[in-house]
């Protein structure tokens, strides 16, 4: 299991907490009303991309563009919980890469659920939750917006693990969540969710009220299967038209033009940032 979130210890606690257990979702996701006038057309990638826990540097990143294997890669754009620092990671970095044929994942690191374990810098509370919402997606695009990432990019959220049978705890995270994604698109950002099918991502997805919920969702299920329908583990109306990405395999040390990296793989058929 890779630190690019939490740290190590904490992401092995919080999965073995929720448990295992995956369970089909039921509805369709909600997608935002976007008016054609207001909203720049979405950008779409369909193929294998990886995350890693600090964006390499544009010489490894260039280097390993040239063998095709991968066309996408997840940057961490901010969070108070962001686990690496970024010394690479800047706008004349992101048009760099992007000018070499990258298409880039927005992923911010925000509160997590009060019933996590483990302690993080920031966490949320049924008090704090819709406060903390907002004021993280004004942070998450003004990251974005200083890489370089244009308005009508997605960003994804990232929620780690966490026990969704406690009620309270959960009903906390989605409060946060329908206020990170609002705000989101208030600046004219979509919004995406990073997840775990067995918890996280579960919450979502099987949530019964979809009001302001994210429209993509990127779901945790280290099964190492390159796919994001063949084990997509909710309703077959979720998520459809290229709204879905899988990450599928954690802690995969590759060399590739000679540059070396431990990334996750992940299945990629959903919205990827504007930029150039």
């Amino acid at each position: 299991m890779s630190s690019h979130r939490l740290s190590k210890k904490s992401r092995y606690v919080a999965w073995s907490v929720a448990g295992a257990a995956v369970v089909a979702g039921a509805g369709i996701a909600a997608q935002a009303s976007m008016a054609a006038t207001t909203w720049p057309a979405q950008k779409t990638y369909t193929g294998r991309a990886f995350d890693t826990c600090t964006a390499p540097s544009s010489a490894a990143m260039k280097a390993w563009r040239t063998d095709g294997f991968y066309g996408a890669a997840a940057v961490y754009v901010g969070g108070r919980n962001r686990g690496c620092n970024q010394p690479n990671l800047t706008a004349s970095w992101v048009k760099s890469v992007s000018s070499a044929g990258w298409k880039l994942i927005p992923l911010y690191v925000g509160a997590q659920p009060p019933c996590q374990s483990g302690s993080n810098p920031e966490k949320l509370t049924a008090a704090t939750a819709a406060s903390l919402g907002r004021t993280d997606a004004d942070d998450a695009v003004s990251k974005a917006s200083a890489l370089g990432m244009k308005t009508g990019s997605p960003i994804y959220l990232d929620m780690e693990a966490y026990d969704t049978t406690n009620t309270s705890c959960n009903d906390a995270v989605l409060v946060y969540v329908r206020a990170f994604d609002k705000e989101l698109r208030v600046k004219t950002y979509r919004a995406g969710y990073y997840g775990f099918t067995s918890s996280s991502a579960k919450a979502i997805a099987n949530a019964t009220d979809k009001t302001d919920l994210p429209g993509n969702l990127w779901y945790a299920l280290w099964d190492k299967q390159n796919t994001t329908t063949a084990d997509w583990p909710f309703g077959a109306t979720q998520y459809t038209g290229h709204s879905r990405a899988h990450q599928y395999m954690v802690n995969s040390k590759e060399t590739r033009g000679g540059y070396t990296i431990t990334v996750d793989r992940d299945a990629w058929d959903a919205p990827v940032a504007i930029t150039g």
